[in-house]
């Protein structure tokens, strides 16, 4: 029997030993517990102090509201761009679309609940003063930890000062293409007053000089030829004038062009004296631009580079290069060159480096336009002497 209690005996003391060891155990752990959430405390108030401090000062309007539209806050830009403060007043977001959008509005805010997010939506919105606005919003819902949608929320930016510009662009667009219009048949009407009368003086020379033939004395006669070189170049002038006014004065046509079939039939047009060479070692490319004005641009740089050869020998060479999203042209050739103070004038209108009656200084300017119209860059390199190279690109 003694043996029994002593058992029992010894059996609650480990118990309790247990038991307060468990306890001691347990109020460890209390207190770390404690210690780790009064820290969670203090990094959760550092971070939603972080958090609004974002809200506030972000630059552009933060919104969010309420799965039935009921605006929940607002930061200071979305205050000042709304014009309202909704700690003073309630206010559904129907109230700022604008009513000419509305039906566009709701479809969208449809969209970002099935969705979950929108980007790059514009619309019209209004403000407490009636003012209309244009906006342009980011959004997403806002979620519970089931996945069930609470609220959403967005960014809202600004850009009325945007669209208007584009309104005002498109409205001098518009306005430029009247003045185009205006100027093509203006020149187009100057262009023949102008020739009018010097073909009149043309023929008035031809004339007097057949009427008096044996009868003028060599000095006349150099002046009449004089007066025929300068009726020749200012037709000529008035001719290339137009050309250039020309150039982009209507929409540009847009077809395929075979480059190999223009090549053959400017070779056909061109004078190419026996002691050049035309080289054009690859087949040309198929792009996309004005049959007539691409014509044009191949037979100003070939002309003038036949024009310029100053050499027994003379060589040019036509070269193309396929390169992302366009083609690279060059036109070289071995002729006098061109000093390279003049290299940044020479596509300017009237800049001619070589004064003669075939040249007006308008003829690489009409080239740099049809490049700039085909969406492409021309530049050049050349020495004295040596020759130039003519280089422009044409989009794919």
């Amino acid at each position: 029997m003694n043996n029994e209690i002593d058992i029992l005996k010894r059996a609650l003391a480990r118990e309790k030993s247990a038991r307060k060891s468990a306890e001691r155990i347990l109020e460890e752990k209390s207190r770390d517990l404690y210690r780790i959430s009064q820290k969670l405390e203090t990094l959760l108030a550092e971070k939603s102090a972080q958090l609004q401090g974002v809200f506030e000062n972000i630059i552009d309007a933060y919104v969010i509201i309420g799965i039935d539209g009921d605006i929940l806050k607002f930061n200071d830009a979305a205050k000042r761009l709304f014009e309202y403060n909704i700690d003073e007043e309630p206010i559904n977001v129907v109230q700022l679309i604008f009513p000419e959008d509305h039906e566009y509005a709701m479809n969208s805010f449809l969209d970002l609940k099935k969705y979950g997010y929108f980007k790059n939506y514009e619309a019209r919105v209004l403000t407490k003063s009636g003012e209309v606005k244009w906006v342009h919003i980011n959004a997403s819902i806002v979620y519970d930890v089931g996945r069930v949608p609470i609220a959403a929320q967005g960014i809202v930016r600004d850009i009325t000062e945007i669209k208007n510009l584009e309104v005002q662009k498109e409205k001098l667009l518009k306005k430029l293409e009247g003045s185009n219009d205006l100027l093509q048949e203006y020149a187009h009407i100057v262009s023949h007053d102008l020739k009018s009368p010097l073909r009149s003086i043309d023929a008035l020379v031809h004339w007097i000089k057949e009427d008096n033939q044996g009868q003028l004395d060599e000095t006349t006669i150099q002046n009449f030829k004089l007066i025929e070189t300068a009726l020749e170049k200012m037709e000529l002038l008035i001719t290339d004038l137009l050309d250039y006014a020309s150039i982009g004065a209507k929409d540009t046509l847009k077809e395929e062009v075979n480059l190999n079939d223009l090549m053959r039939d400017l070779q056909s047009i061109l004078f190419i004296p026996d002691h050049i060479k035309v080289i054009m070692p690859k087949k040309m490319p198929t792009v996309i631009g004005d049959p007539i004005k691409l014509q044009q641009l191949f037979q100003n740089l070939i002309g003038n580079a036949i024009k310029f050869s100053d050499k027994t020998k003379g060589e040019i060479n036509i070269d193309v290069i396929e390169l992302e999203g366009y083609y690279q042209f060059s036109i070289k050739d071995n002729g006098i060159g061109i000093d390279q103070k003049f290299h940044n004038k020479i596509f300017e209108i009237f800049h001619s480096l070589n004064k003669s009656k075939s040249s007006t200084g308008i003829g690489l300017s009409i080239v740099k336009k049809i490049v700039d119209m085909h969406g492409g860059k021309i530049w050049l390199n050349s020495e004295l002497d040596f020759g130039t190279t003519f280089y422009f690109t044409i989009e794919k």
